[in-house]
Parts: C-alpha cells; sequence; structure tokens
C-alpha cells in the first residue's frame, strides 16, 4: 500500500481498490478465525488453493481468509460470493467438489448444507441460516467481508472514512458531543457512558493523555473481543485514533492476553500497514494530528481486566487495583490522564461517526443503545457468537437464534456477565436484554458471555464453579476478597457434598453482603453475583443439598447414585466398556449391575447407554 498524505488521497485509493474489484467474481470466503483454526481451516484453504492452481483457475475464482462468522460450532465454514451461498463442517476433501459443482457449474452440494433442526430444510444463503436470522451484525457482520491482514479490503468497505471526517470537519468537543449523544456505553461490563468518561478525560489537567484497548476479556466462555481484534482489527484501531483526536492524545495501548495469538499477530500487522501508508504516527492525513499505538501481552491474571489493575501492570507492577476515589481519566497510566475501553466499544465509534447518531440511537432501549455481542455457549443447540439489538429478549436469543435446548432437555437459566454475573430463571426469560433490565433481576451484561443451563444442571454446583474460578483469581490485595471468596468456597462445597448445615444460606447471604460491600474492585464487588441469584430464584435447590442431603439434579456426586434399570438394560456393553473404574459387571444378554461402591459417578455410562438405562437417585 502506497503513502496517504491527505484525506483526498484516501478517496482516490479507495476508488482504486473497489475499481480493481470485479463485483461478480467467484470469491471462496474461508472463516479463519480461531474456532474454524481448530476444526482445521487452513488446511481447507490450502487444498482449495492447491486445486484452483491444478486447475489452471487462480485468476477467475478468488480465495479470502476471513475472520471469524460467528457460528463456530459449525465449522470450517465456507461462504461462495456473489451467490452467497453457506457451506459448513468443509473438508479438504470436499473442496475439489466445492470447485467442480459450485463454481463451476452453480449446482449447490446438499450434504454440506445446514439443515434446519426442526424443519429438515436445507438453507443455502448465509443470510437465512436461523442463526443468523435473528441478528443484527452491525459490528461484527463486516468480519465475514475482509481479510484482517489487508488494510486494503477494510479502505474498501469505508474503513478510515470516519477518521477523514474527523480530522477534517469536527473539533474534538463536537466529536465528544457525538458520541456522548449516541448513548454509547462501555461495553467491557461497566456499562458507563463512553462520551462522558471521554469528556471527563480530555477536560483532565496533565502533561500527557493516553489511551487504551482493553482486550484481556478474562471471562471463562467468551471470545466476543478475540474474534473482533483477529477478524477487524482495523475497525479498533480507527475507533481508538478516533477517540485519542477526541481527547488529545498521541499515544496508545491494546492490552490484549497472552492467550490470543491470532488476535496479536493481526492487530500487529494492522499496526504496521497502518505506519507503511502514513495513517499512523506523525501528522496523519496531512491534518497535523500525531498517534501511534503499541500492544502490550497480558499475564492470564483475570483481574487485569479492571482497570487500574491493567494500568499498573502495563506499567510493569503487579497486576493489583487501586482505590477508585481517583479516577483514571483524571490520573491513570503513569498517573496522567487515560481513557480505557474495550474492543468492542471502540468499534462502535467508527460505524456511529459514519451513520450519523440518530440512526444509532433507534437500535436498542432508551438507556442502552446499539447492538450487543455475545458468546452463546452451554447446553444450546446453536453455539457460537451472536450481535444483537439491546432489547431482544433471552427468549429470542436461546430459542430463535441458539435454536432451543439439546435433545429433550428443558431450559433452566441462563448465566450472564462472566464469573461474576448472576444466573437468570425460566421464569424470566422473557425479559429484555440490556444494561439495566440485567442488574435488576441479579445478573449484568458484563462483557458478554452467555451460558444457558438446562434441567440437568445444578445451580449449586454451579455457584460453586464459579466461585472456584474467582478465589482463584483475586489478586488477594484486600480481605474481604481473599479471604471471602475462599470462604463462600468452602461453604457451598460442603454443601455439594452433604455436609451443609442449617443457617448455611443466611450465613451465605451476609458474607455476600460483606465482600461486596468492603472489596476495592469489581471483582470482589461482584463475585457473590452467582451465589445471591441462584439463592434467589433457586432456594429449592439449595435447601435440598442442606436437609434432604439430595440433588435434584443429580450432578452432585456425594449425593447421588447410580443404577441400571434391568427392564431397560439390553446388556450391549457399552457402558461396561467405558467404565473406568470397573464398577459394571454382567455378561451377554444379562442385565449390567453397577457396584456403587466403585462407581465413580463421572457420567460416562449415561453417556454412552442408548437405551436410557442408567438411573441417578
Amino acid at each position: 500500500m502506497k503513502r496517504i498524505n491527505n484525506p483526498q488521497e484516501l478517496e482516490k485509493v479507495r476508488e482504486e481498490i473497489l475499481g480493481s474489484r470485479d463485483p461478480d467474481k467467484p470469491c471462496i470466503t474461508i472463516c479463519s478465525g480461531t474456532g474454524c483454526h481448530a476444526f482445521g481451516c487452513e488446511k481447507v484453504t490450502e487444498s482449495f488453493r492447491a486445486e484452483l492452481r491444478k486447475q489452471a483457475l487462480e485468476e477467475r475464482i478468488y480465495i479470502r481468509t476471513t475472520g471469524c462468522h460467528g457460528f463456530c460450532e459449525k465449522g470450517p465454514l465456507v461462504v461462495i460470493n456473489p451467490q452467497k451461498i453457506f457451506y459448513q463442517r468443509v473438508t479438504p476433501e470436499d473442496t475439489g467438489e466445492i470447485i467442480a459443482e459450485t463454481l463451476l457449474k452453480n449446482n449447490i452440494i446438499e450434504r454440506l448444507l445446514y439443515t434446519h433442526p426442526q424443519t429438515g430444510e436445507k438453507i443455502v444463503k448465509e443470510e437465512n441460516v436461523p442463526f443468523y436470522k435473528g441478528q443484527m451484525r452491525i459490528i461484527f457482520g463486516n468480519n465475514g467481508k475482509i481479510d484482517p491482514t489487508k488494510i486494503e479490503d477494510y479502505i474498501a468497505i469505508g474503513g478510515y472514512k470516519a477518521l477523514s471526517k474527523v480530522l477534517r470537519e469536527l473539533s474534538p468537543p463536537e466529536i465528544i458531543d457525538i458520541i456522548k449523544n449516541s448513548g454509547l456505553r462501555g461495553r467491557g461490563g461497566g456499562g458507563f457512558p463512553a462520551g462522558v468518561k471521554w469528556e471527563s478525560c480530555r477536560n483532565a489537567p496533565g502533561d500527557k493523555h493516553y489511551v487504551i484497548c482493553n482486550a484481556d476479556e478474562g471471562d471463562p466462555g467468551a471470545y466476543m473481543d478475540r474474534s473482533l481484534l483477529e477478524g477487524n482489527p482495523h475497525s479498533v484501531l480507527e475507533g481508538m485514533m478516533i477517540g485519542a483526536y477526541a481527547i488529545g492524545s498521541d499515544e496508545g495501548y491494546i492490552y490484549v492476553r497472552n492467550e490470543y495469538p491470532l488476535a496479536v499477530r493481526n492487530v500487529g500487522i494492522a499496526i504496521d500497514q497502518l505506519r507503511e501508508c502514513g495513517l499512523l504516527g506523525e501528522n496523519i492525513l496531512d491534518t497535523g494530528f500525531n498517534f501511534d499505538i503499541k500492544v502490550n501481552r497480558g499475564g492470564g491474571a483475570f483481574v487485569c481486566g479492571e482497570s487500574t489493575a491493567l494500568m499498573a501492570s502495563l506499567e510493569g507492577q503487579a497486576g493489583e487495583p487501586r482505590a477508585k476515589h481517583i479516577h483514571t481519566v483524571e490520573s491513570g497510566l503513569w498517573e496522567e490522564p487515560t481513557n480505557l475501553n474495550n474492543v468492542e466499544t471502540w468499534a462502535n465509534v467508527p460505524l456511529i461517526i459514519n451513520e450519523g447518531v440518530d440512526w444509532y440511537t433507534d437500535i436498542g432501549t432508551e438507556n442502552s443503545k446499539g447492538t450487543k455481542i455475545f458468546s452463546l455457549v452451554g447446553k444450546v443447540n446453536n453455539t457460537g457468537l451472536v450481535e444483537v439489538p439491546m432489547g431482544i429478549t433471552i427468549r429470542e436469543i436461546v430459542y430463535d437464534i441458539g435454536g432451543g435446548i439439546p435433545g429433550d432437555g428443558k431450559f433452566k437459566a441462563i448465566q450472564t456477565g462472566g464469573p461474576s454475573g448472576g444466573c437468570i430463571p425460566e421464569s424470566l426469560i422473557d425479559i429484555q436484554v440490556d444494561f439495566d433490565k440485567l442488574t435488576e433481576v441479579g445478573s449484568m451484561m458484563g462483557s458478554g458471555g452467555m451460558i444457558v443451563m438446562d434441567d440437568k444442571t445444578c445451580m449449586v454446583d454451579t455457584a460453586k464453579y464459579f466461585l472456584n474460578f474467582l478465589k482463584d483469581e483475586s489478586c488477594g490485595k484486600c480481605t474481604t476478597c481473599r479471604d471471602g471468596t475462599r470462604r463462600m468456597y468452602e461453604l457451598v462445597d460442603a454443601i455439594t457434598r452433604g455436609e451443609g448445615k442449617e443457617g448455611d444460606i443466611e450465613l451465605l447471604e451476609e458474607l455476600s453482603w460483606v465482600v461486596s460491600e468492603a472489596s476495592l474492585c469489581a471483582l470482589g464487588q461482584t463475585a457473590p453475583n452467582p451465589v445471591l441469584s441462584t439463592i434467589r430464584y433457586f432456594t429449592d435447590e439449595y435447601e435440598a443439598h442442606i436437609k434432604d442431603k439430595r440433588c435434584p439434579a443429580g450432578v452432585c456426586k456425594d449425593l447421588i447414585t447410580y443404577s441400571i434399570d434391568e427392564e431397560k438394560c439390553t446388556a450391549c456393553g457399552k457402558c461396561k466398556k467405558v467404565c473406568p473404574s470397573d464398577a459394571i459387571t454382567g455378561e451377554k444378554k444379562v442385565p449390567h449391575i453397577i457396584d456403587t461402591e466403585k462407581c465413580i459417578r463421572c457420567g460416562a455410562c449415561i453417556t454412552e447407554c442408548k437405551f436410557d438405562a442408567i438411573e441417578v437417585a
């Protein structure tokens, strides 16, 4: 890419890129996000390239490797453009047939199409797949249109048009007013109005102002920021540059998890490309604006997702939070005014500048504007990343987009907001998903994790799982968080082992109040949410564990026994083969028996039995 010296040259480059491309030229688009990498998308890409070389079709058919398309469960995903034919679970062995039949003859390969689980219908186009149909992918949708390692692709879809506009037409206060009027709230979990934060940072006295992108994303099961940063890094960088200009900053940092190698690689390539073409560095677009960005890898501490702990880590100190009486917008990185937003928040900024405040505020609810990207995982048919307008209901996400609960399972609860979020029961499945509604029912938006639970989930065990994570991730700086979360875990663990006592529920509630009120940062302040929400909505399960020494869901190992129903058992022997403790005995044609002394209650026999003969009591 040649150097771009001014806004006019940027538009000329965009026209040249678009003019050199034939929109009708066949294009094989291959999802190359981390999820599809796990399914072998690299081998699929290599096979496509080899087939095109073999048939001398390299000039006629284009290959584009893109970021994550969201439907991670069905990878590797391949979309044939311009027809938008959607193929799932493509293997290297399928590539020759796709070229021969679909690209050269325009025939559909039915076995590679998505099959609707209820109707059995074969769906051809990506936009008609139920998983995508219920979404509003104004941010995440561009992942499937560009190669994240090619700045030309981003410029072709309007990239850096927003930056050019603000540098050419708008003053910093005008930009801040646009962000304030848009209602954009931070997508990292706090939900604080982004424009208000920008304004406070700009007005704060200091020799230097910094902007930071929080790409730490430590929530288990959450990977929205990773996929956005690795699939469309330029949208994040452009947002940061606009924010830097508005705030008066000439230096920015991206703090990204070291466990995100593809995101680190792609954002590094994007930064190098920006410097090469003059869009990052000194005198950007000949406007006198100077700005540069550095990438820092985090060490894997969950607490470093908290702003002050993150900044301490950037400074080379231990990642520990500090008291909030001094705000980071006034004294943040190296005690200078600092504005921190997460990946998704920054990616919203160019969209708001390009499309306008009125367009953006038409999406969402009164106090929660725009869309939100969630990672939808757990006991749901369609798992992956979904982008939906604020105000959508949990039912719509779980059933219309997620395809409902697998098998004959029944929806029981959904946990939102990461490990510090709360569990929302089936009775509230029709509430709107926005910052305020989720808080009202004892949960929170968080960074966007959503874990669906079915009727085979024990809610006491769920609270124990999240407390186990949080007690280990506490930095230990404040006693209430360090010791309080550990004591809460010990109590819940005892309840799941049948050692719970009368009064434990009340003690847990009191401990939760102390930990929440006296902890220094949001980790401790929100750590009780899994306990409080499960007690609030599933008190009967706690009481069953404590009073009856029984786990209603059949999960807690110390409170259950496995047995085999003689009438259902066909003596096929499969359960016997998979039992790791040799607890199952029986001859051919004779119903098998489980030795409860040897049984470790691992559930392998239940998974293997096709006749529903294993009983849990």
